[in-house]
């Protein structure tokens, strides 16, 4: 017997999608699309690569990347024959399983290859925030273009290489402006965090990968030091990324001799009233944007992929709010740039108070102006479920 219309399931009742996803802003995007998906769907079923978010998310994981979580050049040859492993059993893992779709979410030399060998096997492929070819490697896009029957890009820059090469791609607005906003007024969060209006609050965020960690973390407490004694009335903070070292970054403070607070939760309301952060380039940088949260951004890498990168890479800015209104609003501090009185320098600049911290906010906010409207998770995942069906 048929069942009524208003009871139909409207996307089938026997989907099943698996994602791909191999660092930390990768398993946040991919929860938010598994949270959506599930509202709308129920019955499809998720599976994949993924991170401990996805997994509270409803995706059942074959592997969490935690144990592969590699950048740059030498990371990655001397982790090559773990890398293929991964390739392999995925592999399998799709021929056993058959998804209906396969959903990359960044993580683009290895998705990739993934796609490439899925694609073999029949199964669809979904590019969620694909490669960077407006920024390097264009040609990237093409081969890409092939592979993939559908991609959705969260900046509005990213379309235009794409379309070129004759890709379907469309830009349906950026999750992180639904996701990024704080659960307490200004005021519990400061009776939370212990301090008070008139205290002055500064975050280290070094990023979750090791070699960000290892390369930032003691140029961002060197710059604490200096501030400590410059702005003795300044509390420092240090936001715990999931799955990184606890151990190693507490003993690094201890070290450093300068009194920092590490949290685990409640991240978007510390964010949301501190003066200013050390940053490393990512998608924390653009969080802090959308919490008006000026940061001062670092990047830094080995001197061998730094010098690879010089060759391929030919962009004017690195840091995403910088990048969307194509000028100069957050200080960016790249290689042998990143050095302690110049972090401190430029993060004085941004304390409460400075004049040329109000006229940064207000740029963020006209950057932040350009990610979309709210319900970017929900549109992209009707999409993905639409894709699949087809």
């Amino acid at each position: 017997m048929r069942l009524p219309p208003k009871l139909k399931a409207p996307y089938g009742d026997s989907l099943k999608i698996m994602f791909s996803a191999g660092e930390v802003s990768g398993d946040v995007h991919g929860a938010s699309l598994a949270r959506e998906i599930r509202k709308l769907s129920p019955e499809t079923e998720l599976i994949g690569f993924g991170g401990d978010l996805m997994a509270s998310a409803g995706v059942r994981l074959f592997k969490n990347f935690k144990d592969y979580n590699i950048m740059g050049v030498l990371e990655v040859v001397k982790n090559i024959q773990k890398i293929f492993r991964l390739l392999n059993e995925l592999t399998e893992f799709v021929r056993t399983e058959k998804p209906d779709m396969l959903v990359l979410i960044d993580y683009p030399d290895f998705n990739w290859r993934l796609a490439k060998r899925v694609k073999e096997l029949g199964v669809k492929v979904f590019s969620y925030i694909p490669p960077s070819a407006w920024a390097w490697r264009k040609g990237r896009a093409v081969d890409c273009a092939k592979i993939a029957d559908e991609f959705v890009a969260i900046f509005p820059f990213e379309t235009k290489v794409y379309e070129e090469a004759g890709a379907n791609i469309s830009f349906l607005g950026n999750p992180l402006v639904d996701t990024v906003k704080p659960s307490m007024t200004q005021e519990q969060a400061r009776t939370h965090f212990n301090f008070n209006i008139e205290d002055h609050v500064i975050l280290l965020m070094p990023g979750s990968r090791k070699q960000e960690i290892n390369m930032l973390l003691q140029p961002m407490l060197d710059a604490a030091k200096i501030l400590s004694v410059d702005q003795p009335k300044t509390k420092f903070f240090l936001p715990l990324a999931a799955g990184v070292d606890k151990v190693k970054i507490h003993s690094a403070i201890q070290s450093s001799g300068v009194e920092i607070t590490t949290i685990s939760e409640n991240r978007y309301d510390l964010m949301s009233i501190a003066d200013a952060a050390m940053a490393t380039s990512g998608t924390v940088v653009l969080e802090a944007a959308l919490l008006n949260l000026p940061c001062v951004v670092l990047y830094k890498m080995a001197k061998l992929n730094y010098c690879i990168a010089r060759l391929f890479v030919h962009i004017d800015y690195f840091c995403l709010p910088n990048i969307l209104l194509n000028k100069n609003i957050l200080p960016e501090l790249l290689q042998d740039g990143v050095k302690p009185t110049i972090i401190a320098d430029e993060v004085s600049r941004l304390y409460r108070g400075q004049a040329h911290r109000e006229e940064v906010v207000i740029e963020l906010q006209e950057a932040c102006s350009k990610l979309g409207q709210p319900g970017a998770a929900k549109r992209i995942a009707q999409k993905i479920l639409t894709a699949a069906e087809k």
